[in-house]
């Protein structure tokens, strides 16, 4: 089994015919259901947040067997992700997706546990201390993309579960968690 970095790829990313969209649909639905999985694994274990569609991500191509994915086919992947809730495209021209390896309602409760976990009710911390902080060391939250940790911020605020402070920075923005 080939890897990226340190990622182990699935069997199907040596066979040619996966590296080109297939035209039978139950073929086709299978194809694309493996690729978003291969792409959600990949995201989280490499912390990746953005795909550029036009630009050189490891998985769109396979040089061991002289294969790449084309601007279609990189497209309709994560499209399928657009509709699954699993990414989102960040530009009217798709040519950036935000990968969501979790749904913003799950980065929420994972924030929501990491704040209870951490003994952080009534406690106030930057976005920044969130996303870097010691506290946040070896758990999914550290390193965040900073886009997603504000949406999930805003679904746990209405909800009541904490209040976002606006600062005189995207820096100093704060956060008080009502757990």
């Amino acid at each position: 089994m080939q890897t990226a970095g340190e990622h182990k790829l699935p069997h199907f990313f040596h066979y040619p015919p996966y590296f080109t969209l297939q035209p039978v649909r139950e073929t086709r639905e299978k194809q694309i259901q493996l690729w978003k999985e291969l792409i959600l694994d990949y995201c989280r274990a490499h912390k990746i947040f953005v795909i550029g569609l036009e630009e050189d991500f490891p998985l769109f191509s396979n040089p061991a067997i002289e294969r790449s994915l084309n601007h279609e086919a990189r497209e309709a992947f994560l499209s399928a992700l657009v509709l699954d809730g699993r990414a989102e495209w960040m530009d009217k021209s798709y040519r950036q997706c935000l990968i969501l390896w979790h749904r913003i309602k799950d980065w929420a409760d994972i924030i929501l546990h990491f704040a209870k976990e951490n003994g952080l009710e009534d406690s106030v911390m930057t976005v920044e201390e969130i996303r870097t902080g010691i506290e946040s060391r070896g758990t999914d939250i550290h390193g965040m993309d900073r886009g997603v940790l504000m949406k999930a911020l805003k679904l746990l605020e209405n909800k009541g579960k904490l209040a976002i402070f606006k600062g005189t920075s995207t820096d100093d923005e704060g956060v008080k968690f009502s757990v």
